[in-house]
């Protein structure tokens, strides 16, 4: 990303984000209250922070654990190959693999790092055996089993400055 990718924000655009974060479902009326704007100051800044991409979406944030999916793994892959080719072939394999919920190319020792939740141990050795090992290029995949979040935000308070 380039300086000139950055929106350009002000202080209140970072207040609504900083509120919308924590709040996700707050109504503009609210979101005003707090940061002291008009509902339709709210909804217009929102708006435009939507349209210009600074909000890509809202979204449940879902307990997996409740539904039975709290078994959470992370997954280096390394490719036998870092050809583009090799790369396109595994990262539009990788999307097809339903256990895996975020995937991202990345610098150092891996390739890439997947997040991956299953339900079990026996989940991910079908996962590991039926899905992530038979993906293009492959050449080794190392697991790390997740014993504990210490810390889990989507959005550091550093990337919301005022």
């Amino acid at each position: 990303m380039t300086k000139t990718d950055v929106a350009d924000l002000d202080r209140i655009d970072y207040r609504i984000l900083r509120l919308l974060s924590s709040q996700g479902r707050s109504s503009d009326v609210a979101i005003g209250e707090e940061a002291g704007l008009s509902s339709n100051a709210v909804a217009r800044r929102r708006r435009q922070m939507e349209e210009s991409g600074v909000i890509a979406g809202y979204s449940a944030d879902i307990n997996l654990q409740r539904i039975g999916y709290g078994l959470l793994i992370l997954v280096q892959i390394e490719l036998s190959s870092q050809s583009d080719r090799a790369i396109g072939e595994f990262e539009q394999a990788i999307q097809r693999c339903a256990a895996v919920s975020k995937c991202w190319f990345v610098s150092g020792d891996v390739d890439f790092l997947a997040l991956v939740h299953v339900t079990s141990l026996e989940d991910y050795d079908e996962t590991y055996r039926q899905e992530l090992s038979i993906l293009p290029n492959v050449a080794k995949i190392r697991s790390s089993f997740v014993l504990r979040r210490v810390l889990d935000r989507a959005t550091p308070p550093s990337a919301i400055k005022y």
